[in-house]
């Protein structure tokens, strides 16, 4: 891959780059029905294709916020056709790198000395290259290093860039304005938080230390001596990404271990710690063939409300859906049910959601689940994939939905999509008071 010898970082350069995008997607459509008037069996997949290539170009040359978006958009499934999601996915893992002159420049700037001044042994060209930063290797005292350094300019246009990305938005995801405005409005938050390597810093020593005592879980060490704003230092930890891993034809018993570790690495940040890794895409975990997971990068972490907490999970506890007046309030109180909403409006969405509860809480209800069973990630997919068609939702004014399950249900679809490509059987440990009664029923 080419390296990048400067990023657009004036609002006018990085402006004009997404106007470009917009006038591409436009065109596409054009073309597309254009054609159709000759060919009335022409699909929009290839209008898909066409317009997640275009799109990924400019987002990819941008880097910071535009890149991530589209990495986060490759996660929520439900939000883009599958062309768009297998494009943006390789955003997780790779974009054009910084060239050596930048990253040098970078080092100069916070240290006051380029890399090779503080380090025995620092390769210029990246090892890794995604949204927010880019990863190198280094050696200090016999001690292998990855190095992320952050792109010039990206923490200074996050605000413009997704006021500027909103149009595209518009045109690609099945939201209303309402809840495009709340989706870029925790986006905007998160990237702010994950754009400071100080705050990153912080909270990976606060996690990996509070999480290791979980088995066959390992973290890299972190070094503040070597880090700063915009550029942050770690142990390098081997292991291989879930592809790789999965192409080795790992045995399930191995699959199963990675995967009990992975959900109990997620059961114990929103149980006890109330703070999470909210960015579970497959660029952030390594696994081994001994059965061990690796877990890397805690720049986006979300801290859950108390109050939120509280009532998201009770949800999830499969006897809150015996007690209507409970699961009422709780939906009043979640947002999922709102103000101006007729009584017949009322009937509509409390059935859709008690639906998308009992999807994505089913493997609450068991003591073990199989999460690579036929159908049950695709059983997800379809349902958002319907739900991001209704003219119920498109048509509404109101942003559906507490801000806060953005992230949280991302995780737990990060997770479970993870887990089914694992295809891991899994203990789904949880909370006494998530249990529901005929499970503790099992137990006694």
């Amino acid at each position: 891959m080419n390296s990048q010898e400067s990023i657009p970082t004036s609002k006018v350069a990085r402006a004009t780059q997404f106007a470009k995008a917009g006038v591409k997607v436009g065109g596409n459509y054009i073309k597309h029905y254009s054609k159709k008037i000759f060919d009335s069996s022409l699909t929009k997949e290839q209008l898909h294709q066409d317009n997640a290539a275009d799109v990924y170009d400019t987002l990819s040359n941008l880097k910071g916020s535009a890149l991530k978006v589209a990495q986060m958009m490759s996660m929520d499934k439900n939000l883009l056709p599958r062309a768009y999601t297998d494009k943006f996915a390789m955003s997780q893992y790779s974009a054009p790198p910084l060239s050596a002159p930048l990253v040098i420049k970078t080092f100069k700037k916070y240290f006051d000395k380029s890399p090779s001044d503080m380090f025995d042994k620092f390769d210029l060209k990246a090892e890794n290259a995604a949204s927010i930063g880019q990863v190198h290797k280094a050696e200090k005292n016999g001690k292998k290093l990855a190095v992320k350094i952050q792109y010039p300019g990206i923490a200074d246009s996050i605000s413009s860039d997704l006021k500027m990305a909103r149009p595209l938005a518009v045109q690609l995801l099945n939201l209303n304005d309402a809840e495009i405005d709340r989706y870029f409005k925790e986006v905007e938050e998160k990237l702010l938080e994950e754009s400071n390597y100080d705050l990153e810093l912080q909270r990976s020593v606060e996690i990996t230390n509070a999480c290791s005592h979980i088995p066959d879980l390992f973290f890299p060490k972190y070094y503040p001596e070597f880090s700063s704003k915009r550029i942050l230092t770690m142990d390098w930890i081997e292991g291989q990404h879930l592809k790789e891993f999965l192409d080795t034809n790992p045995s399930q018993e191995v699959r199963n271990r990675i995967g009990q570790a992975m959900w109990d690495f997620y059961d114990f940040q929103m149980h006890t710690l109330r703070q999470v890794h909210a960015d579970p895409h497959p660029g952030n975990f390594l696994m081994t063939q001994d059965g061990r997971l690796g877990v890397i990068d805690f720049g986006c972490v979300k801290v859950i409300p108390e109050d939120y907490y509280d009532n998201y999970f009770a949800l999830i506890n499969p006897d809150t859906l015996q007690d209507e007046a409970e699961i009422q309030r709780i939906f009043w109180t979640l947002e999922f049910i709102v103000e101006e909403d007729s009584p017949q409006k009322r009937v509509f969405f409390s059935d859709l959601f008690k639906k998308m509860i009992e999807l994505l809480g089913r493997p609450f209800n068991a003591n073990t689940f199989d999460f690579g069973q036929s159908g049950y990630v695709d059983e997800i997919y379809n349902f958002f994939e319907y739900v991001a068609k209704l003219p119920e939702l498109k048509d509404s004014k109101a942003a559906r939905g507490s801000q806060h399950g953005l992230y949280v249900n991302r995780t737990y679809f990060g997770l479970y999509t993870i887990l089914n490509d694992l295809k891991a059987e899994i203990k789904t440990t949880k909370p006494d008071w998530l249990t529901p009664r005929h499970l503790k029923a099992e137990l006694v």
